[in-house]
């Protein structure tokens, strides 16, 4: 078992959880319940840690992580709806007026 990612943030903990189990990744969450020993530990110490199960995917875990990761760092531009020309705000992936989804490759 080797850890593949943490967080101070709960939430993006079970995200990338997801991300790695739909990518049919065995993993565990770590340290979840430590929080109450912040202050007496390092800060760091008590985050939530992500365990992948088997050694031999840990890499393609990894891959996943960061590239997840270095997608949420790109800025999102307004794209033009390609169905009714509607412009959408860059943080949006399916336009709001008719559902369709943003073409792939518009993500700057």
């Amino acid at each position: 078992m080797r850890k593949v990612y943490s967080s101070d943030n709960y939430l993006l903990i079970g995200h990338m959880r997801q991300v790695l189990e739909n990518n049919h990744i065995r993993c565990t969450v770590r340290n979840e319940h430590l929080i109450g020993g912040a202050g007496e530990l390092p800060p760091i110490e008590v985050w939530p840690e992500l365990w992948v199960q088997e050694d031999f995917q840990f890499e393609q875990a990894q891959d996943l992580v960061n590239a997840y990761l270095e997608d949420q760092s790109l800025p999102r531009l307004d794209w033009r709806c390609p169905r009714c020309g509607e412009t959408i705000e860059g943080q949006f992936t399916d336009c709001w007026s008719c559902g369709t989804e943003r073409p792939h490759g518009e993500h700057d």
